[in-house]
């Protein structure tokens, strides 16, 4: 008798402890992400400082993702040292809507399409057909600590519209904040 009463706890444990992970993936939310770019793009380019701030938020299904970074971007200083006769200072505001998201052994990828404007005008100068790779990842101390912005070339190799003017390199950035979406967000 003892046995079966400890059986049939056993099995409504079993069930509770099922039903409540289900309850919890239904109320998963939303996952956002924000931090900084900074770095230089190649001085075959014209040695430009890149500078802006990032978001990215993960669906709750985590399989896809928007992103968003606003760049200014000014020749650096070496540029201007090697006979650039100005900053050519410009902004840049980059999105990729419903970009497919996949896992790495450190982090995450988002690729996607990409929209970029140049001092507020769309398209670009450099042109509107751009695909995006953003790499966030991290290390055992900190999940995720960085991103890579990299622009990729067409499926025939030839260069992307903005690998024209930003370059092949991965954009270097840094991960400032992990949180759920929809609290506090800013």
């Amino acid at each position: 008798m003892n046995r079966r009463i400890f059986l049939c706890v056993a099995q409504m444990a079993v069930v509770a402890l099922a039903l409540s992970s289900i309850a919890v993936a239904q109320h998963r939310q939303p996952v956002r992400l924000s931090g900084t770019i900074d770095d230089y793009n190649p001085a075959s380019l014209g040695s430009y400082e890149m500078h802006g701030t990032w978001s990215l938020t993960l669906d709750r299904d985590f399989d896809s993702a928007d992103f968003s970074v606003a760049l200014d971007m000014e020749h650096s200083d070496m540029a201007m040292l090697s006979g650039t006769p100005t900053r050519n200072a410009h902004t840049h505001h980059i999105t990729v809507v419903r970009g497919t998201v996949t896992p790495l052994s450190n982090g995450f990828r988002v690729t996607g399409a990409a929209t970029a404007t140049a001092n507020g005008a769309f398209p670009a100068p450099f042109g509107p057909n751009s695909t995006l790779q953003i790499d966030v990842t991290g290390a055992n101390q900190v999940e995720f600590s960085n991103i890579q912005l990299t622009f990729v070339n067409n499926a025939d190799g030839s260069p992307s519209n903005a690998v024209t003017h930003f370059g092949p390199q991965a954009i270097n950035g840094v991960v400032r904040k992990v949180k759920p979406s929809g609290h506090g967000d800013d």
